[in-house]
């Protein structure tokens, strides 16, 4: 089995009225520990009440990498610079890749702002390689019965696909850099074992519930890092859990980030800016 190198919590903040974990980059998580996962934040989970102020994600740019975003509970409007919408519901996900840039906004839907309700909401960035940056920017949006589910364990684990290949089965979702993506639901002493290529980096983040890794315990908030060491992940879990589970190959390229742009060097940080700026990474229309 991969050896768990380390097991860290994420940090609460308040996000405007909006419970946040950051999960990575941390003080003890450097941007490029789980390289090409680069951040997550976990907003939620938490109640909104009536006539609330909705998501806080007002209009902003991107470039250089993609971003998922889980919707557990709640839900998100999409909109961006193209004149896109898009509106997923709880159980869906949104895949986005900036790319050469493109400005975009993450708000509730009205229905959940004047009913408001329970919101839970996971964001994660995957960095891109040099080769890929400036591809076009593309948005996929999914909904809960467009993302396959496979079962195991007499029904006790439930795999839902979102990018990539999974036991056999390909994902609705193919990857530029080939990014293998997927929540993982266990109910209390469910059993799941995947094989992962050593040389691969592995996501995994508990999201809800205790489990045993690898003859680790982790539970809700808590990132486990592996060793390149051995391919076999093996998961118990204490209670009924919920897992953010990926894998990927490093880019094993320098990296360069500030704010909403992460690309090589300090000098595309920069043209990346004049070219926001210059309206080049798009205009937003409301």
């Amino acid at each position: 089995m991969r050896s768990v190198k380390a097991i860290y919590r994420a940090s609460y903040t308040d996000y405007d009225g909006l419970a946040t974990y950051r999960v990575m980059p941390t003080n003890n998580v450097p941007i490029d520990a789980l390289e090409p996962f680069i951040f997550l934040n976990h907003h939620g989970p938490q109640v909104y009440g009536p006539n609330n102020e909705g998501l806080p994600f007002g209009p902003h740019p991107h470039k250089g990498f993609e971003t998922v975003t889980f919707i557990l509970a709640g839900d998100i409007v999409h909109k961006d610079s193209s004149g896109f919408s898009s509106t997923i519901q709880a159980g869906g996900v949104q895949w986005m890749t900036a790319g050469r840039g493109i400005i975009h906004s993450e708000n509730s839907s009205r229905e959940f702002i004047q009913q408001g309700g329970p919101l839970e909401i996971l964001q994660l960035w995957v960095n891109l390689p040099a080769r890929f940056k400036n591809t076009p920017p593309n948005y996929i949006g999914l909904q809960k019965e467009q993302i396959p589910v496979v079962m195991l364990d007499e029904d006790k684990v439930q795999i839902h696909l979102v990018s990539g290949t999974w036991q056999q089965q390909a994902a609705p979702i193919q990857s530029l850099s080939h990014v293998s993506l997927s929540w993982v639901d266990i109910k209390k002493n469910g059993n799941y074992s995947v094989h992962i290529p050593a040389t691969n980096t592995v996501l995994f983040y508990v999201i809800k519930g205790k489990v045993i890794v690898n003859g680790e315990a982790a539970e809700s908030f808590e990132l486990v890092e592996f060793a390149n060491d051995a391919e076999a992940i093996e998961i118990k879990a204490e209670e009924d859990s919920i897992i953010l589970l990926g894998y990927a190959l490093p880019n094993a390229e320098p990296i360069a980030a500030h704010g909403p742009f992460v690309m090589n060097t300090q000098e595309e940080i920069r043209q990346a800016f004049v070219e926001y700026q210059q309206g080049k990474l798009g205009v937003w229309k409301d």
